[in-house]
């Protein structure tokens, strides 16, 4: 009974915070643990349940938590192998691969542990496993509440629509990672002037600057896409300042407090940056909610794991000195054997 009132009181916490801001890493934290006391109460009352339910539980946990991480690190092992045949070599591309190979080595670690009996090797298994567990359970919130978040209803009364740059072919042609962004926001610029009429029609605004290697801004390169297309030219607005995510927050917000003050907007990028764009936007002062446009499914693990650990990175205070008290748990455990 106990595990069910705390997960009610997160899962209270967690609807206010939704209701407060949904751009709030807090957010999905308090989804996590409202769903890990439930599940905690679930197994709990797997005593009272008929013999049938409560052994196909238990088979089901046991291999979930003995054939998962297994399945798992071998999947990401293979993902990885097909991102580097297609994307290339690139230290991004090689995160899904790289954690794949991190988790069989802490499961040869774990087997070498339990067969030399090594006091020693068993406090440093547990120290990691203590560490990892930590960094997973915060992980798994983020993949959950992100998926909930990019499932969320576009906001009908936005001023604008913003479609995020991310870099030319060839110093001057959209790649498909930017075209689905761009077809993303045309749509829901679609969406929002069905609703408006001449002269409050929304407008979009392609957002992104010159890099060194290209050889006209995204944002113009974007737009000349968009008008190539059919899209009406006057109703685009180019930025074509920003260079990293949160300069495109800043340098499109001053564009819409220039045209109207208070503006509320809807942000376009693709799914796997969805959630941490909105942190961004929020950190930003942006009125807008974060929507995201189709992914390769291939490209998704090394994506979502890059965009994890800069969130974690965004709250390194407290994830850093959360990691460092469990190290110095296992050192004192060290110590005292």
């Amino acid at each position: 009974m106990f595990a069910y009132v705390v997960a009610a009181v997160f899962l209270l916490l967690f609807g206010a915070g939704v209701l407060r801001d949904r751009r709030r890493f807090g957010n999905a934290v308090y989804l996590g643990l409202a769903v890990t006391f439930l599940g905690l109460g679930l197994l709990a009352g797997l005593d009272d349940a008929p013999p049938g339910v409560a052994v196909t539980a238990t088979v089901a946990v046991l291999l979930l938590l003995g054939l998962g991480p297994v399945v798992l690190a071998g999947l990401l092992c293979a993902n990885g192998v097909k991102m580097v045949r297609k994307e290339g070599r690139r230290p991004a591309n090689l995160l899904s691969l790289l954690a794949g190979l991190g988790m069989f080595g802490v499961m040869a670690l774990m087997v070498a542990a339990v067969v030399t009996h090594s006091t020693a090797l068993g406090i440093v298994v547990g120290t990691l496993l203590m560490v990892l567990g930590y960094v997973s359970f915060l992980f798994v919130c983020f993949i959950g509440y992100a998926f909930l978040y990019g499932r969320m209803r576009i906001r009908r009364d936005a001023d604008y629509v913003v479609v995020l740059g991310s870099g030319l072919i060839g110093g001057r042609r959209v790649p498909p990672l930017l075209a689905s962004r761009l077809e993303r926001g045309r749509q829901v610029y679609e969406t929002l002037a069905r609703r408006r009429e001449v002269p409050a029609l929304p407008l979009l605004i392609t957002s992104g600057g010159q890099g060194p290697d290209e050889e006209l801004p995204e944002s113009h390169a974007m737009a000349d896409y968009l008008v190539e297309r059919g899209f009406p030219a006057d109703r685009i607005v180019r930025e074509d300042r920003s260079r990293t995510t949160e300069e495109n927050m800043l340098f499109s917000k001053d564009l819409m407090e220039q045209g109207r003050p208070g503006a509320e907007c809807v942000i376009v990028t693709n799914n796997f940056h969805a959630f941490r764009a909105a942190l961004m936007a929020r950190k930003a002062g942006v009125n807008g909610q974060v929507v995201g446009s189709p992914t390769a499914a291939y490209f998704w693990p090394s994506a979502t794991i890059r965009e994890f650990a800069a969130v974690f990175l965004q709250y390194k205070a407290v994830n850093l000195g959360i990691c460092a008290a469990l190290v110095l748990m296992g050192a004192m455990a060290w110590a005292v054997a």
